[in-house]
């Protein structure tokens, strides 16, 4: 009789979040992937509706996709401990007396702040700005992480960048395939 005879194991089951296809191109075979669409609001429904459709006990969801820097000198692969809703006007919301939940945490992070919002930046004056809150910026991970935080499913954010949140986030099409390849090797060795 073996040692685990009649006993359940956890195993923990992953699913990859991305906005477009291109971010998870090199995902492992055999990791479930669902690709958002651009935005907070799709990542959330579409978040929402793949956590809604499995036995999430065991899931660990993975958002991985580009990133813009929004300092100078920012290069490579981040996992941020917090992301914030930067396009809502929170001091507005808050001075209705409701809370904005525009800081989400993140478990496991590096200790970056990611801005999330529905601007795709490329100007300087809000580039400059942002900064002053956060290291990088995408248009994704609020959504994801909120929706996971509903379901009361565990999150990680991992981020590439792939350009400096200004004129240079023009080429993204043609910068995505480079992150795609760093993003895939992060997650093959995280679920090994």
């Amino acid at each position: 009789m073996g040692c685990t005879e009649g006993i359940a194991l956890s195993v923990t089951e992953y699913l990859v979040v991305s906005a477009v296809a291109g971010e998870a191109r090199y995902v492992p075979a055999g990791i479930p992937v669902v690709v958002t669409g651009v935005g907070k609001t799709a990542a959330a429904v579409a978040t929402a509706r793949a956590l809604g459709e499995r036995d999430s006990s065991e899931l660990v969801v993975l958002n991985v996709g580009t990133t813009g820097a929004l300092r100078d000198g920012m290069a490579g692969l981040y996992l941020p401990s917090q992301v914030i809703n930067h396009d809502i006007n929170a001091d507005a919301v808050r001075a209705l007396g409701i809370d904005p939940q525009e800081t989400l945490q993140v478990d496991g992070g590096d200790g970056t702040v990611l801005a999330s919002g529905d601007v795709f930046v490329t100007d300087p004056v809000v580039r400059a700005r942002l900064a002053e809150r956060a290291h990088l910026v995408d248009m994704e991970a609020y959504g994801v992480v909120y929706a996971c935080r509903e379901y009361g499913v565990p999150v990680r954010v991992v981020k590439h960048v792939s350009d400096s949140a200004d004129e240079s986030a023009l080429d993204w099409p043609a910068l995505v395939d480079a992150s795609a390849k760093v993003l895939g090797e992060w997650v093959t060795a995280y679920v090994s």
